[in-house]
């Protein structure tokens, strides 16, 4: 799947740019929730690529700090975690070539970071965590949410036509440059369904990698939103039938689209 900067790669678009080895940076973004306190052991993980942290929450806004492997640190200062889980103002601030999406309550692992950038880098515009291939887990799924989760896949995959495997993880990595493209207004736990489905409408090259979501560091504080399984399964259902394309009613009716169709009788017969 890798291909080097001087190898044209079948994922490629003509107009894509072929930087020098090297040459490419990465930001993270982390959402800080109020009761993720401690971000020392995120900057303790960061792969070599990642060149800038952007931390939004947590604490006040200041200025750049040097971490250990002259890593770039910006706080943005506090934000209101009910109004969603990724904040928009983190990624229109990091500067790197590639952007790094994920939470600061452990059950993502920076350590993870280098396979994302890896499809970025071998063509790819848009990689997403799934929980649910060989090689990603989840350490508490309940059932009950499990189920909803297929249900809501097998609609994605009739509106959108595609297999992706997990619709709405919020760990993902994607090109600076498709920000504006991705266009995000939501604000929610339906964010991390509007930015696949965004990505899939605007025909950005998706891959999805396996990764393993931890339990947290530490639980959430009281005034930080709790999952709820019905609550969030509407959201997410309201965002994937907004967002759907106009075609998409089309294979939601194979029935009828197939009735209109002549069969093989009718055929001989003309």
């Amino acid at each position: 799947m890798s291909a080097t900067s001087g190898e044209p790669h079948p994922m490629r678009r003509r107009t894509d740019r072929f930087p020098a080895a090297g040459t490419r940076t990465a930001s993270l973004v982390v959402a800080v929730r109020p009761g993720d306190r401690d971000t020392d052991w995120l900057l303790g993980q960061l792969p070599a690529a990642v060149r800038e942290v952007v931390l939004v929450g947590g604490g006040p806004a200041g200025p750049a700090r040097t971490a250990p492997g002259g890593v770039s640190v910006r706080r943005l200062g506090p934000w209101d975690c009910t109004a969603g889980d990724v904040p928009h103002a983190g990624l229109l601030a990091a500067t790197g070539d590639h952007l790094v999406l994920m939470g600061a309550d452990g059950s993502m692992s920076p350590r993870e970071i280098p396979h994302y950038l890896h499809y970025l880098e071998s063509g790819f515009d848009f990689v997403k965590g799934s929980r649910f291939i060989a090689g990603g887990g989840v350490a508490d799924y309940p059932l009950l949410r499990r189920l909803g989760h297929r249900a809501l896949l097998r609609l994605a995959r009739q509106l959108y036509g595609q297999r992706l495997t997990d619709l709405w993880y919020g760990f993902c990595a994607f090109r600076r440059e498709f920000t504006g493209l991705l266009d995000l207004r939501e604000g929610g736990v339906e964010l991390g369904a509007e930015l696949v489905t965004h990505a899939l409408h605007y025909g950005l090259r998706i891959a999805e990698v396996p990764s393993l979501e931890l339990p947290r560091r530490q639980g959430p504080s009281p005034s930080a939103p709790h999952p709820r399984t019905i609550r969030d399964g509407t959201r997410i259902l309201g965002t994937l039938l907004d967002e759907r394309p106009h075609n998409a009613l089309l294979r939601l009716a194979p029935s009828a689209r197939s009735a209109g169709r002549p069969g093989p009788a009718d055929q001989d017969q003309g």
